[in-house]
């Protein structure tokens, strides 16, 4: 086995359970540690006190932009500025894989955004036929399409088997965000 391969796969970190942005923050800290240049765009997120928006300051070549609002967005009727901020995120994507400078580009939530129609999985699928085969890229987020699973080299599903909000806890600061 080469241990020697290089960047260029694509990761899919789905499922109902708690871990996937984590994960791909994890796997960002590890390649930043290596001296990787690491972006993530987080659709469906912004202005929010995410702990990872501090962390990263203090990370060298791990960069994170957010293009979302504060509130949630209805799956059934989504707003039009929650429409047009993931439309941003997506030709954002498109800016960053086409420079080519990043080693590692996250795409957070994406899967999200598909399944509720901010965007096509087909752009997403350009965006992963598009990027330097150097690029590792990571998709994360619930419902994360057939044909991204198909394409990817790894995908992890996280299962929820039992979590505090089935207790009735909310989001926890430093845990949960």
């Amino acid at each position: 086995m080469d241990s020697e391969v290089g960047l260029g796969m694509v990761h899919v970190y789905t499922g109902d359970g708690k871990g996937k942005t984590t994960s791909s923050l994890g796997l960002g800290l590890r390649a930043s540690g290596h001296g990787f240049k690491v972006y993530m765009i987080q659709f469906m997120k912004g202005d929010i006190n995410y702990g990872e928006l501090e962390s990263v300051k203090l990370i060298p070549n791990f960069e994170i932009r957010q293009f979302g609002r504060p509130d949630f967005v209805d799956k059934n009727n989504p707003a039009e500025i929650d429409i047009r901020l993931a439309k941003e995120g997506l030709a954002h994507a498109n800016e960053v894989v086409a420079v080519g400078e990043v080693d590692m580009l996250i795409l957070d939530e994406v899967n999200v955004a598909v399944e509720w129609g901010l965007f096509s999985y087909r752009e997403i699928l350009e965006i992963i036929k598009n990027k330097p085969d150097t690029m590792e890229l990571v998709l994360t987020g619930r419902h994360a399409p057939r044909e991204f699973i198909e394409l990817a080299d790894t995908v992890t599903e996280m299962k929820e088997i039992k979590h505090p909000y089935m207790e009735g806890i909310t989001a926890r600061k430093g845990i949960e965000y």
